[in-house]
């Protein structure tokens, strides 16, 4: 099977393109002794399959980030038959200094000019001709959005496969191509693979090739004994680079022909408006926040719009109909995600009751025994219950999040927040890995690989946590639910909403003090460029959809059905396996687990202060350590056995309710809930988040922080507590964190008097 890579800028729309290519073919695995995302498919359109790689979006094979470095080894080592170079046809000359750096490596290329659709909005055409005559490779205009061409691009790379190409350079006729060419002769000589590509990097004096060739870096050096630059010294890196774009302006620029004047003035206008209002430096930030607002509002309100108030005479119309609970509430109308929760959870409580009367007919007969039923029933499938009715909303969650980022406008986000990132130690850069983490924590630690500075990098990796991914929704849901029914306080799409700031907040200290503390360190520069306003595609935000549904559904039957298993027959036997009733739970090996460890939450609200049960909100955040979607499966498989000892309190399995059970059985304070959602937003994440942080830092800082996560936990969720249930405290507080700010500045005074002297 041949193999073609997917190679080009950030935001050149290379991902579309991919998902467009092999749809529901492609997987998502680990690049070799890296944790670097590897997502790999199959065209099937042509004669025969091709495997297709999708390497990291990189603006250069230098080695500046680890995306670079691994998109450089994979052409390098790996040999693919045929690269695919996508470039941003709307940014053709800053695309095209990869495609010089491309060029110098004998492999097939073939260039996909993309967006061309948007450059045609834009009154803008370029001459393919003279492009592909000037380039010396294949150029096929696409538009991977819209699925234009895209087979066209693969019928001639194939065809490109059989060709071969020799490696070229757009330098040989500058100042250095002697130096070039003698590098090159000599890495032809030791039998180098691709040796103009190494020649070139040595003389840049590239840290990869110094390390592996040093014994020819002798060559370059002498050549600088004789060399010198008016405007760059000795700087072999910046000539080449300066020598790369003039290359770029002088053959490439005036291949942009304006077509239509009045069109694309229309359309740069109409963008510096939209940008004008959105990138505000008052507006921007509110801005922002009132959208996420609506994200939530969407997923999680049971008073869509506010719109409850109106409609209070027809609310006893709908009662006793199936629009009662599923579409309507007392609050109100129920918000999109709200209702497709309440459809699957009604599903699978339906489903439940179904296996509960089977079995019990069964254990009536004699068939099984009681354990067994109370295992699947109340072990198995309530767990797996309560965890797979949140589904709904974590996938409307994650439609809308993915919609503000294919459309351009996170970019946006980002260039604003930079001078707010910056006054704690950040660039706007940092913020993008951040905001993955509101859909999962380990692909946005890997994306803090495009942070070149490593303190940076660190602080970043540290923070993502406290953007609550979507395993941690259904324990924002469930208290959410569960402190509206018994506090009658506030409302779910609030309280979710309130959480998630409060986490941002917390990052937001945490680099503060990081920077000013422990990991000082120059704010590095951010530039970026800002993408194009467009519609997302359809298919490939499905596509996303799938993959997020199938990942959640893969844990959910691997992970937390065996952790709900572990849990069930941990509070149903003694140390002595001896098979204990529901009501003797406090009996059990986890119940004396939890009792021992409940005290050290005291402070947090959720530890000797509750009743006799108040042990298993410990239990419930221990095991969200294997995977957060325990914390409410845990809920789920425990909340039947507190039903055995309470009042008034109808058995359930799932979600809310088990919530209610767990609330109205231990006693548990508004405080202690709200610590409690804190604890398991900003502790230890989930075992495969945990293992992505240790493969992206050292050793000790990898130990360094898992005490940080665990001291940011306890000190968040205590003063989140003490500030609700003693509001007194909330003084104190604000005198300690004067102090600390204070000892901070007057610690970073004498550190820099000491460097001035």
């Amino acid at each position: 099977m041949k193999h073609f890579a997917l190679v080009g800028n950030p935001n050149c729309g290379k991902t579309t393109l991919f998902n467009t290519l092999t749809g529901s073919t492609a997987h998502v695995g680990n690049w070799p002794g890296v944790t670097v995302d590897k997502k790999e498919g199959i065209y099937k359109k042509l004669e025969e399959q091709i495997s297709i790689v999708d390497l990291p979006g990189i603006y250069s094979l230098s080695p500046y980030t680890s995306e670079e470095v691994i998109s450089r080894n994979y052409i390098l080592d790996e040999k693919p038959d045929c690269i695919i170079n996508i470039i941003d046809a709307t940014n053709l000359e800053r695309n095209l200094y990869l495609t010089t750096q491309l060029l110098e490596i004998g492999v097939p290329i073939v260039i996909a000019l993309n967006m061309i659709d948007e450059l045609e909005r834009q009154g803008i055409k370029i001459n393919i001709e003279e492009l592909e005559k000037r380039i010396g490779l294949p150029v096929v205009e696409i538009s991977a959005l819209k699925e234009m061409n895209v087979d066209s691009v693969m019928e001639r790379a194939y065809a490109e496969v059989t060709k071969g190409r020799e490696s070229s350079s757009v330098l040989r006729t500058t100042v250095l191509g002697h130096l070039i060419r003698d590098v090159e002769t000599a890495f032809k000589g030791i039998k180098v693979d691709n040796p103009l590509f190494h020649a070139i990097k040595l003389v840049e004096f590239d840290e990869l090739e110094i390390s592996n060739h040093p014994n020819l870096v002798g060559i370059v050096e002498e050549f600088k004994k004789n060399f010198n630059d008016e405007l760059f010294g000795v700087d072999f890196e910046a000539i080449i680079a300066d020598e790369r774009y003039k290359y770029i302006t002088k053959n490439f620029s005036p291949l942009k022909i304006i077509v239509d004047p009045q069109k694309n003035l229309e359309g740069a206008e109409k963008s510096y408006k939209i940008d004008k209002v959105l990138t505000n430096k008052w507006a921007g930030i509110p801005i922002f926040l009132v959208i996420l607002f609506a994200i939530f509002h969407l997923t999680f309100s049971e008073n869509f719009l506010f719109l409850g108030g109106l409609f209070e005479e027809t609310a006893p119309s709908f009662a006793g109909t199936m629009l009662e609970g599923l579409i309507w509430t007392d609050g109100g109308i129920n918000s999109p995600g709200v209702i497709l929760f309440n459809l699957l959870d009604a599903l699978t409580s339906s489903g439940i009751e179904a296996v509960a009367g089977y079995l019990g007919g069964l254990e009536e007969s004699g068939a099984i025994d009681p354990w067994v039923s109370g295992l699947v029933c109340d072990g198995v499938l309530a767990g797996l219950a309560s965890v797979l009715s949140f589904l709904p909303q974590i996938l409307v969650l994650f439609l809308l999040f993915s919609i503000l980022e294919d459309s351009g406008y996170m970019a946006r986000v980002a260039f604003i927040l930079d001078k707010l990132f910056r006054k704690f130690g950040l660039s706007g850069r940092a913020f993008m890995p951040m905001i993955m983490g509101f859909g999962c924590s380990v692909p946005a630690m890997i994306n803090t690989r495009t942070l070149a500075d490593e303190n940076e990098k660190l602080a970043t990796i540290r923070v993502i946590p406290f953007f609550s991914c979507g395993a941690k929704l259904p324990i924002l849901t469930a208290i959410a639910g569960g402190i509206l029914e018994v506090f009658k306080v506030g409302s779910a799409d609030l309280i979710t909403y309130g959480m998630y700031v409060v986490g941002m907040v917390t990052a937001i200290v945490a680099v503060l003090v990081m920077r000013s503390t422990t990991i000082k360190g120059e704010t590095p520069p951010f530039i970026m460029e800002l993408p194009n306003y467009h519609m997302p595609q359809f298919k490939s935000t499905m596509i996303h959809l799938w993959d997020k549904a199938k990942h959640f559904i893969q844990k959910a039957f691997t992970i937390i059905l065996a952790s709900t298993i572990v849990i069930w027959f941990l509070s149903h036997f003694s140390w002595d396996y001896k098979l204990l009733a529901d009501e003797e739970m406090d009996k059990s090996i986890l119940g004396s687990i939890g009792m021992l460890l409940q005290p050290l939450f005291t402070p947090l609200g959720f530890g000797s202060q509750l009743k006799s049960f108040g042990w298993v909100f410990v239990v419930a955040a221990i095991t969200g350590l294997i995977a957060k979607e325990n914390v409410v499966a845990t809920f789920g498989a425990l909340a039947a056995c507190i039903t055995g000892v309470m009042v008034d309190v109808e058995a359930s399995g799932g979600d809310i309710q088990a919530a209610v059970t767990m609330i109205s059985g231990t006693g548990i304070s508004l405080g202690g809930l709200l610590a409690f959602i804190a604890f398991n937003m900003t502790t230890i994440p989930c075992f495969a988040t945990v293992a992505t942080t240790k493969a992206e830092l050292t050793k000790g800082k990898f130990n360094w922080t898992l005490v940080f996560w665990l001291v940011t936990s306890f000190i968040v969720s205590t003063m989140i507590y003490l500030a609700v249930e003693f509001t007194w405290t909330i003084a104190i507080m604000v005198v300690l964190i004067v102090l600390v700010v204070l000892a901070i500045k007057q610690s970073n005074k004498k550190i820099n008097l000491k460097k001035a002297k």
